[in-house]
């Protein structure tokens, strides 16, 4: 078996590789925006939501279904049996992802016509539906080798992709597409897939050089079912109910007679402020792609105590990141997307959204764990709730109250999502979290954001953030000796490695 190592050190593995992807992610977003315009961004968005929809439909689980089971051979020891599960997975996967590709590539033309509504996109939902099923094995392999701890390879292979996949959309949008939406679509989603296409590749004949054998044969697919379909139905549901909110938004927001624009002002929410709202979550990422196969390992051996470490350091970890990242967005709003694209209305929706983001990147932290340790079926009875709620709420507010009545409608059911998965999480570990280290938590964060914008200059006001928030933190215990020893045993940990 390949050498692997702890779970920190993958997570600072996979965190730097997810930043690195993050930021090049990034980078041609904004590329994207400043060149197509944030109508024909809009468009794409809808296009991807589409898209989107039909991986997770042809993904239906694999994925975290693959990093489950593998986890739990690995976990009691059994590492000839993972051949047995892998050979379930991509049969699996062929099977539904197979069928989807079928369905979206013959009814292209109906969903470019009566969805999106502009027939230029059938051949960009055509290209994705021919690929599909090269996608979703993608997503079996890079399940497993998570599982495995082999974060180095997966690392190092999903650079290769990205590289290939961003050098492929560059060269299409410049040689060929233009400003043209439709073909910008199809150069996206071209290079989207030659890059799963070469990550598939590159992690099965890894995969076949390790030479691990196989054991006697076990029983797969009652396993599989159970653990797959439950994810699937919560993500065909959430994605399905996703899919519906993004294209029905621009349509209600016309309804609003505020908002000329109503297709530009839905491209510059999810074209532009969020991928930089969420732009820092991928370190928090990192640690939550890691967490679901150390909780299944944990569960698995029985180590009730470790898996009550790990919730507790994982939540605190994510609160404090969120805070600090929720402050320095409030702060550095307006300047940055002026910057990025030349948009004061960006601006102000990062500005309003920022107060949201311990609240986003704890919630990623929460879902992880939850499915480490087995409980898909409460993820999918809480993601349909509060995306139905999302729907009829949109439906409603939206012609009255426009974009207010958007965030209004984010922050009730992303706040009602977080404290169910939460309210599960601590029910099922038996863990407490007092309530007033998130309070304390905040109050500093608001204290060291006032205290900032009594400043000038965008520098000052960051450093005076960062002393303000770092020492009121300590000031208000919320962050202790324990955590301060807790860095320390970690570094010099590392450089005895």
């Amino acid at each position: 078996m390949p050498r692997t190592i702890p779970i920190f050190y993958s997570a600072l593995l996979l965190t730097g590789v997810n930043l690195l992807l993050r930021f090049v992610g990034t980078t041609f977003q904004v590329y994207i925006s400043a060149t197509l315009g944030a109508a024909s961004v809009g468009l794409l968005q809808l296009v991807m939501s589409v898209g989107g929809l039909a991986m997770v439909a042809g993904m239906a689980g694999i994925r975290t279904a693959t990093m489950y089971l593998t986890a739990e051979e690995l976990g009691k020891k059994r590492p000839k049996n993972v051949t047995w599960v892998l050979s379930g997975c991509f049969l699996y996967s062929i099977l539904f992802s197979g069928t989807i590709a079928l369905l979206l590539y013959g009814f292209a033309p109906q969903i470019a016509e009566y969805w999106i509504g502009d027939l230029r996109t059938i051949g960009a939902l055509r290209l994705f539906g021919a690929f599909l099923p090269v996608t979703c094995l993608c997503g079996v392999m890079t399940g497993y080798f998570t599982a495995a701890n082999r974060i180095g390879t997966l690392a190092a292979v999903e650079v290769a992709e990205q590289l290939c996949s961003m050098g492929i959309t560059l060269m299409g949008l410049h040689l060929w597409a233009g400003e043209d939406p439709g073909r910008a679509c199809l150069c996206v989603i071209l290079g989207s897939c030659l890059g799963a296409c070469l990550t598939t590749s590159c992690l099965a004949l890894l995969r076949l050089r390790e030479h691990m054998g196989t054991g006697s044969r076990i029983p797969v697919r009652s396993r599989l079912v159970q653990t797959a379909v439950p994810l699937a139905l919560a993500d065909v549901l959430k994605s399905g109910i996703n899919t519906t909110e993004n294209l029905m938004v621009p349509k209600r927001l016309a309804l609003n007679p505020s908002i000329a624009e109503p297709l530009a002002a839905f491209g510059c929410l999810s074209g532009m402020v969020f991928p930089i709202l969420m732009f820092p979550a991928c370190i928090l990422f990192g640690l939550a792609e890691l967490l679901i196969p150390e909780l299944a390992r944990c569960a698995a051996a029985g180590s009730t105590k470790r898996i009550r470490y790990l919730v507790r350091r994982s939540l605190k970890v994510a609160m404090l990141y969120g805070l600090l990242f929720s402050g320095l967005m409030f702060l550095l709003a307006e300047p940055l997307c002026l910057r990025l694209y030349n948009d004061p209305a960006a601006g102000r929706y990062l500005r309003l959204y920022a107060l949201l983001v311990p609240v986003l990147y704890c919630d990623a932290i929460t879902d992880a764990m939850t499915k480490g340790l087995g409980q898909q079926k409460a993820c999918v009875r809480y993601n349909i709730l509060t995306s139905a709620m999302d729907v009829i709420f949109l439906y409603l507010w939206l012609p009255r109250y426009g974009m207010e009545g958007y965030f209004a409608s984010f922050l009730v059911t992303h706040l009602l999502n977080f404290a169910l998965s939460l309210r599960r999480l601590l029910k099922i570990t038996g863990e407490v979290i007092p309530f007033c280290v998130p309070a304390l938590g905040c109050s500093a964060a608001i204290l060291a954001v006032w205290g900032a914008e009594q400043i000038r200059g965008i520098p000052g006001q960051c450093g005076a953030f960062l002393c303000l928030l770092t020492s009121l933190l300590c000031l208000m215990q919320v962050v202790g000796k324990e955590d301060f020893l807790w860095l320390w045993g970690l570094i010099q940990k590392k450089k005895a490695v």
